[in-house]
């Protein structure tokens, strides 16, 4: 095989698949049923155009036949009259027409053949179409229904993709907010311990500390002289008991 021959056998490969690939077997389905309904329209009109040149033979047929018996009334008629070469023409017209039945005769049968066979094929063809209309809805839904079973395949896939990364994400999250408060934890600790100044807390917070230290102090020694105060008068009036 050249070269030029398997480029184009390659792209005609390509082409056909693409083209499957677009094809809707359903749409293609219809069209065949719809091209074999007019095909057997086609056959129902040769039947009935047959059939119509079976009537006018008939037709034909019976007025000749209606001919001839007139003409064999004249004949008789001419007899009477003693007219017999008068008689002799009708009597010959007569045999005319009979050879004429003859051919219809002929030609009839023909026909009438010729009609029964194209409706035979009609109730054939009738049957076929029929047949294949059911099987073409059966494939349809068939097709159908695995298309749906296609589409919910790829969207649990796609879900189940989606659910890996989303859970992927979550653990990232929860990682974070794991750093998170380990972060914060370890602060509170820092600043409970006073490795770290609380930044938050008013500059003069330690001044005012001082302050209450320095009160809390100057109570405790006012309250320290107070009971020494008065064990001191305890004692005194203890002692001037014991001289009386």
């Amino acid at each position: 095989m050249g070269l030029a021959k398997r480029i184009s056998t390659m792209f005609q490969a390509k082409a056909n698949a693409e083209l499957n690939k677009r094809e809707d077997p359903r749409q293609t389905l219809d069209l065949s049923y719809e091209q074999q309904l007019e095909n057997l329209t086609k056959v129902k009109r040769a039947v009935a155009d047959v059939a119509t040149a079976r009537k006018r033979v008939e037709i034909q047929a019976e007025q000749l036949k209606a001919q001839g018996d007139k003409l064999a009334e004249q004949a008789k008629a001419a007899l009477g009259q003693g007219n017999e070469p008068l008689a002799r023409e009708a009597l010959t017209r007569r045999e005319a027409i009979a050879a004429q039945l003859k051919d219809l005769d002929t030609q009839h049968a023909s026909i009438v053949e010729q009609e029964d066979k194209l409706t035979q094929t009609s109730q054939r063809l009738q049957s076929e179409v029929e047949a294949f209309r059911t099987r073409k809805e059966t494939i349809k839904a068939t097709y159908t229904a695995a298309e749906a079973s296609a589409h919910i395949s790829e969207a649990v896939s796609g879900i189940s993709t989606s659910m890996s990364d989303a859970g992927a994400a979550m653990q990232r999250a929860q990682d974070k907010v794991a750093e998170m408060q380990a972060r914060s934890g370890a602060l509170d600790e820092l600043l409970a311990s006073g490795t770290l100044t609380d930044l938050t807390a008013s500059p003069t917070d330690d001044i005012q500390a001082q302050l209450d230290k320095a009160g809390t102090s100057s109570n405790v020694d006012a309250q320290l002289a107070a009971l020494k105060e008065q064990m001191g008068s305890g004692s005194g009036e203890l002692a001037s008991g014991e001289g009386a």
